[in-house]
């Protein structure tokens, strides 16, 4: 085995450890909310339960994204893949940003204010 095939096996690994990050994040915030379900009330209990996948997502996104980059950087750094690979991150962020608006009410930059705390 040669050193691409070995970054190849790495980044393939941070794939799929990605997709798992998600898939037990869905499951877990299954789980939470059905428990949930029987000691709150269901607002309580969706809220709580979206919270879990965004948080999932997030740092599945954020594995993928170093999964990317290994691969790009690594094996095939022509100016396409690394271009492609810009793209991908910018949507990466931009979901990442989003979904962290979704959770706190505010963007990442922006600080705490009194009624946010």
């Amino acid at each position: 085995m040669n050193l691409i095939e070995a970054i190849q096996i790495v980044s393939d690994c941070m794939d799929v450890l990605g997709v798992a990050i998600v898939s037990i994040g869905v499951v877990w915030g299954l789980i939470g909310f059905a428990r949930a379900m029987f000691g709150q009330d269901f607002d309580l209990a969706y809220k709580s339960f979206r919270i879990q996948i965004i948080r999932a997502l997030i740092l599945g996104l954020e594995v993928l994204v170093a999964g990317d980059i290994i691969r790009t950087v690594a094996i095939s750094p022509t100016l396409t893949s690394v271009a492609v690979l810009g793209a991908i991150v910018l949507i990466r962020c931009f979901l990442s940003w989003s979904l962290a608006l979704e959770i706190d009410g505010r963007w990442p930059w922006e600080g705490i204010s009194p009624v946010n705390k």
